[in-house]
């Protein structure tokens, strides 16, 4: 029951982190001005979306998680 737990949490800072990026490259583009390129907090953001998906596939492969049977 942990290892869900930890991993819900791990997903969940990935997606924080995800957003926190964004948010960075959105300033930065608003702004206008910036030492750091704006191309790197996109990267990054493209970087731990590919990360969250890989993760939600090799829990669902290992059956830590399990898919809803009835979405509707």
């Amino acid at each position: 029951m942990t290892g869900i737990l930890v991993f819900k949490l791990v997903l969940v800072l990935l997606l924080l982190f995800i957003v926190f990026n964004l948010g960075r490259a959105l300033f930065i583009l608003v702004k206008g001005e910036s030492s750091v390129p704006m191309s790197q907090y996109l990267g990054r953001r493209v970087l731990f979306s590919v990360l969250v998906i890989v993760l939600l596939l090799l829990a669902l492969g290992l059956g830590i998680i399990s898919p809803n049977p009835r979405p509707y």
